[in-house]
């Protein structure tokens, strides 16, 4: 029937007040149902009470409206009353896919006469596979079961007796008095369900197979369909991907009469495919679901079919840590049960060594972060399986537990979830209390997918956007003696509970038990022995886990209020610091910062009430060395992550201010010196701090570092002068020029400062006078600025002053008046010294020496005129530099400052056409290479999509080169090759997780498309 009957007023209409206190959410329309003919001979009271029953009584009573046309037999079992025609309405109400099954095959109605149960009995395995082989035509009890019928007719009389099994399953399903108890037996006799009909499956390819090959032929040929994940674990949904591995080998006989090798194969995979092919492809009734063999080795490049012996030199030498963890839930299922069973032998002893290989625990998170990072944004809020929270959580944390203690106890071997919970409660490595709630939020979980799948059959897990839907799922989630009315907001808020609650419990199930292990609390319900807590440390990431149990120890043992705080919060702290890059050394640096602090208030408080400044500080201390160096030295820093406020950088001014400050404190400019570089390395690590904590970007670190650079050099010079000037009078004032990356607001961490000396008499002294004050004075500036101090200051990296970019470089007098600086560039001076000046910018000094000074460089690095000549030198330089500078051995590709498309190309080529077109352009007369690439693009000197390209790889590149000062603690211009090293300086450019690859993809992508467009540019081709 495609239409619904016309209304006819059969029976007196119902009041509206009285069907939504019976649940329907469409009142109109409920009444025109109940008026049609087809009711007449139906109780009306009775036919309420049963919908009342039902999830959804508006479905409910459509679909009991269509099968009374077709079957008006019904009408006696609803007018039986509620005991009758219970099993009716609750099917109904909760699936409408069921509901139009029965409309298809009314011959299946008697499912209808089984009563509801409060406790369902488990249907056996044996009548799935017996009921289903019967009905394509195969004995049950042969060795090799082969259908009679194949074809449409075979796939066809397959899927209508599955749907019939399905049907008995969800009827005592939705009967069950606590169907969260039933969900693990409905996952087993799901999945029972659809072994047998692989097995069905099977028959039916084989009697196709028969066709193409000899029969005997085919009967040497043995098949065995290993189920995997859900299927294979026996807690399948409603509906879902199957996931089957293949094995194959052929009956001993002989040779003569057997296939060879080749064709064994062939007859093998057609197996397989036919298999499927019974499942899924179009035919009398819809397609079951979709096989998938994608687990297999290889993947989908790998053959579909492979003997026992293949997969096992598989598994031995090319498979992934992934692929272990996924053959945890493998099972034999169809197929040959002695090959089945063999392929479990011998791959299971490989499983349960996999947590020793290196790199096991790297492979299975970055396996779940691409599951999660893979979630579509428009779907993320409404993942039921795999967003935060979700089943996969569950999932993962228990395969995790298995792999990690299930290689020296076979009791936790389990596949199903619920069971190895128990199971790993049992075995101690879990808390009894945790087991117990992690379990119950599972089923639950489980419980509203299978709901939600129920409803209309489909593959889904996201939770319904519609009302009407969600109010259905929450009424059908309740027990069959639960007569409450749910609310869509009241089931939205039940899932938003459980997810946070399984949220937090990765980490008490991870940590708690070994914490109660090393701190000895009696109250423990665990029992961990020191090689279980070793072997856990170890899969969760740790790759010295004695050395860890020794910092776990200290920070724990005790009865001091530090111990007793860090016991509570341990649990989350060790899951931030595993997820960092180095677990051990954030581990190491955690413990030396809690004692640096001891028990300071400030600190345990930020611990405990700042999720988010924990897990910045763990994150850092796990991943950056610069940084945590710095951090134990200055531990109360520590109190910024909780306000970023505290972490934005410092303004200039308000440097300058600190710094006059404490020099008006210390007269002596030792002491006045020590105070300005502790303020530098206080800074330093300020910017460190934002930096790592993703609150700055490439620009604003050059910037604030520059900032503290140069208010440190003004501070020292203003200490040199105090001092030079009381000992001699005032003959002199300099001014310090920046130059390089320094001048053009661009350095990183731990840059040296490139810089020029201008000196000019005072009044009418004498210029030799002036010239040996001046070199005296910046020769003392640049003593305050690197000499030790008294006390030392710890982890202090010293800024160095580099003055070898001056005229004549080292051979010339290292501070020279303008008038020389004038003589110079305009006599002989070369082409790359002007160059050189495109970046030059007073920081320190003179305002008078700085103007003057600068009306000597701009006409020479912003000319008029830059000749042909200048350019092919400029050109020469260049390709100089590429050849000779870049270090002997380096990756041409990997290195950020001198590589292909790295930070040399990008500034040459700005510089190139600043000396160009600065004249005209005022824009381009501007140190920062960033600010001359957007003029330079204004003015159509650059198209748009090269500017993009050439400032995304100088930004990139930056990023590496500070990532690596912050990962090691050491300047470094190449793209790290170890995998460690790569992965934090990855986290510190903003890819998150995992992203190690990516960022090496990235920026050899990146650096070859500027590389690109700065040889067409540059060089003209």
């Amino acid at each position: 029937m495609t239409h619904p009957p016309q209304s006819a007023s059969a029976t007196d209409p119902v009041a509206s007040g009285r069907l939504i206190k019976l649940g329907f959410a469409d009142t109109a329309n409920a009444q025109r149902w109940l008026g049609f003919p087809e009711l007449s001979p139906v109780d009306q009271d009775r036919l309420l009470e049963g919908l009342a029953l039902a999830a959804s009584p508006d479905v409910a009573l459509q679909l009991t409206v269509r099968l009374l046309e077709g079957s008006p037999q019904l009408a006696e079992r609803i007018n039986a009353g509620p005991e009758a025609s219970e099993t009716l309405f609750r099917l109904l109400g909760a699936s409408e896919a069921l509901g139009e099954f029965l409309l298809r095959r009314p011959e299946h109605l008697d499912l209808l006469a089984e009563p509801a149960a409060a406790e369902p009995e488990e249907i056996p395995a044996e009548q799935f596979r017996t009921a289903l082989l019967r009905a394509v035509g195969a004995d049950p009890a042969a060795r090799t079961p082969v259908a009679g019928d194949t074809g449409d007719d075979a796939y066809t009389a397959l899927r209508v007796a599955y749907r019939r099994e399905l049907t008995r399953i969800a009827i005592r399903d939705v009967g069950a008095l606590y169907p969260a108890d039933h969900m693990p037996a409905v996952g087993r006799q799901l999945a029972d369900l659809a072994a047998a009909a692989l097995e069905a499956a099977l028959a039916v390819s084989r009697a196709e197979a028969a066709r193409t090959w000899a029969p005997e032929l085919v009967d040497r040929v043995r098949l065995a369909v290993i189920g995997m994940g859900k299927c294979g674990a026996r807690e399948l949904n409603y509906i879902s991907d199957v996931d089957v591995v293949h094995v194959m080998a052929v009956d001993a006989g002989p040779e003569e009469d057997g296939p060879d090798g080749t064709e064994a194969t062939s007859i093998a995979t057609a197996l397989a495919t036919g298999t499927a092919r019974a499942i899924m492809a179009r035919a009398g009734e819809p397609p079951l679901w979709e096989v998938d063999a994608n687990l297999r080795p290889e993947g989908k490049d790998g053959p579909l079919v492979r003997t026992l012996e293949s997969h096992v030199r598989y598994y031995e030498r090319w498979a992934e840590s992934w692929e272990f963890q996924a053959l945890l839930k493998a099972r034999p299922i169809a197929g040959d049960p002695q090959l089945g069973q063999a392929y479990r032998e011998a791959i299971e002893p490989h499983v349960w060594r996999s947590a020793a290989r290196e790199g096991f625990v790297e492979s299975v998170q970055a396996m779940r972060r691409r599951v999660t990072d893979n979630i579509p944004d428009a779907e993320a809020e409404r993942q039921i399986k795999l967003g935060p929270g979700g089943l996969r959580d569950v999932e993962f944390t228990v395969q995790l537990l298995q792999l990690v203690h299930g290689r020296t106890d076979e009791r936790v071997r389990t596949q199903a979830t619920t069971d190895s919970l128990r199971a790993l409660s049992e075995g101690g490595y879990i808390g009894r209390r945790d087991s117990e709630q992690f379990a119950a939020h599972y089923r639950w979980l489980r419980l509203l997918e299978h709901r939600i799948q129920l409803y209309r059959m489909r593959r889904t897990h996201l939770m319904p956007r519609a009302e009407r839907e969600l109010v259905t799922v929450a009424r059908s989630l309740r027990g069959a003696a639960d007569t409450a009315r749910p609310s869509a907001e009241s089931l939205l808020e039940e899932w938003r509970r459980v997810k946070r609650n399984v949220r937090g419990m990765h980490e008490r199930i991870f940590y708690r038990p070994l914490l109660a292990a090393l701190a000895h609390l009696p109250e423990s319900d665990t029992s961990l022995s020191p090689e279980s807590v070793r072997d856990r440390l170890a899969a969760l990431g740790y790759r010295d886990p004695k050395a860890a149990v020794r910092h776990i120890e200290a920070l724990t043992r005790g009865v001091s209020r530090r111990a007793e705080i860090l016991r509570t919060l341990l649990p989350v702290l060790l899951s931030w610091l595993a997820d960092g890059v180095d677990a051990d050394a954030g581990l190491l640096g955690f413990r030396r910062l809690s004692e640096s602090l001891g028990t300071t208030p400030w600190f345990l408080r930020l611990l405990r009430d700042s999720n988010a400044a924990a897990e910045r500080l763990c994150q850092i201390l796990s991943s950056s060395r610069y940084v945590t160096d710095l951090l134990e030295n200055s531990p109360e820093a520590t109190a910024w992550l909780g306000q970023d406020d505290d972490l934005c950088p410092v303004p200039f001014e308000t440097l300058w201010t600190e710094i006059r400050s404490q020099m008006a404190r210390h007269p002596d400019s030792g002491e006045a010196m020590r105070m300005i570089r502790l303020i530098r390395r206080r800074e330093e690590l300020r910017v460190a701090l934002a930096d790592t904590s993703g609150l700055l970007d490439v620009e604003r670190v050059a910037e604030a570092l520059s900032d503290i650079d140069r208010a440190c050099i003004l501070g020292a010079l203003h200490a040199a002068e105090r001092e030079v000037y009381d000992r001699s009078g005032r003959v002199a004032e300099v001014l310090v020029v920046a130059m390089g990356r320094q001048g053009g607001r661009e350095i990183g961490y731990g840059s040296d400062a490139d810089v020029m000396y201008v000196y000019g008499p005072v009044g009418d002294a004498d210029p030799a006078a002036a010239r040996e004050q001046a070199e005296t004075l910046l020769q003392r500036m640049v003593q305050l600025l690197k000499a030790p101090c008294s006390p030392p200051i710890v982890a202090e990296r010293v800024l160095e002053i580099d003055n070898d970019l001056r005229p004549e470089g080292k051979q010339g007098p290292m501070v020279r008046s303008v008038d020389s600086y004038a003589e110079y560039y305009a006599r002989w001076a070369q082409t790359w010294e002007f160059q050189a000046l495109t970046r030059a910018l007073p920081v320190a000094g003179s305002d008078d020496l700085a103007e003057a000074f600068r009306r000597v460089i701009d006409p020479r690095r912003y000319p008029a005129e830059f000749t042909e000549a200048q350019l092919l030198e400029v050109r020469r330089m260049k390709a100089r530099v590429e050849n000779e500078r870049l270090p002997r051995g380096a990756d041409p590709s990997r290195h950020v400052k001198l590589g292909r498309g790295g930070l040399s190309d990008v500034e040459w080529l700005v510089q190139t056409l600043q000396l160009q077109h600065a004249h005209r352009v005022p824009g381009l007369r501007t140190t920062s290479t960033l600010r001359a690439l957007r003029a330079a693009e204004e003015d159509g000197l650059v198209l748009p999509e090269d500017a993009a390209a050439l400032a995304a790889a100088w930004r990139l590149a930056t990023a590496v080169r500070n990532g690596n000062v912050l990962r090691t603690g050491r300047r470094s211009d190449a793209l790290p090759s170890k995998r460690a090293d790569l992965e934090a300086v990855a986290r510190w450019c903003g890819y998150g997780h995992g992203g190690a690859r990516l960022l090496e993809e990235d920026y050899l992508r990146t650096t070859r498309k500027a590389r690109a467009v700065f040889e067409r540019i540059f060089y003209g081709h």
